[in-house]
């Protein structure tokens, strides 16, 4: 298949995809809207424009943008801070003026440097918070609002007080629901011939059924709190008057523009964040422009502040989703987006007869695929300098949020890396000759500052009576601190241990010697395979053995 598959090549692949989005995003846009302390219709706005604006624009063929769940905690205070919606408003567009101006000045390559363990960390995390979350509803307690990912509740508790406190409101008919729900989306797709109906959707036709059937019975029927709750609009007049023009008279506060600056920094980095991700659970592998993308961001945001919605980004439970549901061209982002304004604006009845349990059902599965055992493994197996960051970015976003978890795997992605340059500053080899043992440094090729302590220390551990043979043929670049401990070496340590010092393939830009007039014996020491090899490796193993003797 094309990787630059075509906007309908995949109609009913993607239309089945838009349509489980659509079901998930909608009691998101609600409840990130309640966390923010915004009105609710605003979150509807931010996810209609995500799916039919952004979606349009972006290079992606997969990503699905809606209302920023790590910006919650920026709106609810900015929104106070400021004291009025419609002046938050214009922050909003504000910030959707400076990501276009990002994307133009192409800052979007910031994304290159994400390291994969970090990305992956991410979305193995994100998994674990989506059932760590969705398990509450799931059994029909429904204190904490949708698409608050944060460990610390918007209510007050935390993700694991909030399961505790799940065991005391446990509801009969939510936890039935939720079974039968993920049994349907699990198994419906294998029978032959039914799976031209997607299950997700058969899944909430199924729990809608439910709970009209439980309404005649106490002990099972779930009440409006545990369904989504869409505004409804008496008259399209009523729809009309729910968005909320920015004011601009307020341009010239101070706190606009801090607000406006903080929304573009965040939003973009979590936008280019999603969208890496995103990217890599792409089956077809294809790379999105994180120029195109803030472009595209951008512009979304500037259309929602005007209209009266939330700060958009790039949001991975709606892409996974998307993905697992079996969207390959972003007509899938564009018909959620439709979906949302169509439905919204005229059946906002029907959907408030979902109940938060079929939903939670489709999430949880989403969040399975997304923190499987199977992960951990591969990680594991890739050895530690990927494990290690890769861990800490899993823990850090589960027990904090998405921007501080990736900012401590990244530093600590970085740590790994400083690390492993420090351990690579040569290869060695101890060799055995009739007039006695030889030790042979080969230099890596960067030498940096970083690898001074390394050196340094194998160079003072160095017997007496041997010849040590430096070679910086592979190298295209030394630190100054390296080059001046080895002339330190050379001149004065090893005169004192009787210790004959051999520099070859050091360049004149250097500026030290290497040694004049070789011996025979020495050039056969620099240049014959036919050698005896006592022992090789990295200077730990050196450090090691030299130490030892």
């Amino acid at each position: 298949m094309n990787k630059q598959t075509s906007l309908f090549s995949n109609i009913k692949g993607d239309f089945s995809a838009g349509l489980v989005v659509f079901l998930i995003a909608v009691p998101l846009c609600l409840g990130i809207a309640l966390a923010s302390g915004a009105p609710l219709f605003a979150g509807m706005i931010s996810g209609i424009i995500g799916g039919l604006v952004i979606g349009f624009l972006s290079g992606s063929q997969l990503s699905v943008s809606g209302p920023a769940a790590g910006l919650t905690a920026v709106v609810l205070v900015a929104i106070t801070k400021l004291g009025a919606f419609d002046v938050f408003l214009l922050s909003v567009v504000i910030g959707g003026a400076i990501q276009l101006i990002l994307g133009l000045i192409k800052a979007g390559t910031v994304a290159n440097y994400f390291p994969s363990n970090v990305i992956t960390g991410m979305l193995t995390a994100i998994g674990i918070i989506i059932i760590l979350k969705q398990l509450p509803h799931a059994f029909g307690y429904d204190a904490d609002s949708e698409g608050d990912f944060n460990f610390i509740q918007v209510d007050g508790e935390n993700t694991f007080s909030a399961l505790l406190s799940t065991i005391n409101h446990i509801s009969l008919g939510a936890t039935l629901i939720t079974i039968i729900s993920i049994f349907i989306i699990l198994y419906w797709s294998k029978i032959p011939k039914l799976n031209v109906v997607p299950a997700p959707l058969v899944a909430v036709i199924t729990g809608i059924l439910l709970n009209t059937a439980f309404s005649g019975s106490e002990l099972l029927a779930l009440g409006s709190n545990h369904l989504v709750s869409l505004p409804v609009a008496g008259s399209f007049g009523d729809f009309v008057n729910q968005f909320t023009l920015p004011n601009f008279s307020a341009i010239t506060n101070k706190d606009v523009w801090i607000t406006g600056i903080t929304i573009a920094i965040v939003a973009s980095v979590e936008t280019l964040l999603n969208v890496e991700a995103t990217d890599k659970l792409d089956p077809l592998k294809r790379y999105t422009s994180p120029n195109r993308e803030l472009k595209a961001q951008g512009i979304g945001n500037m259309v929602s502040g005007l209209i009266g919605g939330l700060p958009i980004t790039s949001v991975i439970v709606r892409s996974s989703a998307n993905i697992n549901a079996g969207g390959k061209t972003k007509l899938a982002t564009m018909t959620h987006g439709a979906l949302l304004l169509v439905c919204t604006a005229l059946i906002p009845v029907l959907l408030n007869k979902i109940p938060l349990a079929t939903l939670a059902a489709v999430l949880l599965v989403t969040g399975y695929k997304l923190c499987k055992i199977s992960i951990f493994k591969e990680m594991f197996k890739n050895g530690k300098y990927q494990w290690v960051p890769f861990v800490v970015t899993v823990v850090a976003i589960v027990f904090t949020d998405l921007l501080i978890g990736i900012a401590l795997g990244m530093v600590v992605s970085v740590l790994a890396i400083l690390r492993g340059n420090m351990k690579s500053s040569y290869y060695f080899r101890k060799e055995k000759y009739h007039t006695g043992d030889s030790i042979r440094l080969e230099l890596a090729q960067e030498v940096s500052f970083l690898n001074k302590a390394s050196i340094l220390l194998t160079l003072d551990h160095m017997p007496e009576n041997i010849t040590l043979v430096i070679d910086a043929h592979k190298t295209a670049y030394i630190d100054f601190d390296v080059l001046q401990t080895i002339r330190e070496f050379k001149d004065i340590k090893a005169p004192q241990k009787n210790i004959k010092v051999i520099l070859t393939g050091f360049k004149t830009v250097y500026n030290i010697q290497n040694t004049p007039d070789l011996s025979v014996e020495e050039q056969s020491r620099l240049n014959s395979p036919q050698v005896h090899t006592i022992s090789s490796g990295n200077h730990k193993e050196l450090l090691k053995e030299l130490q030892l003797n």
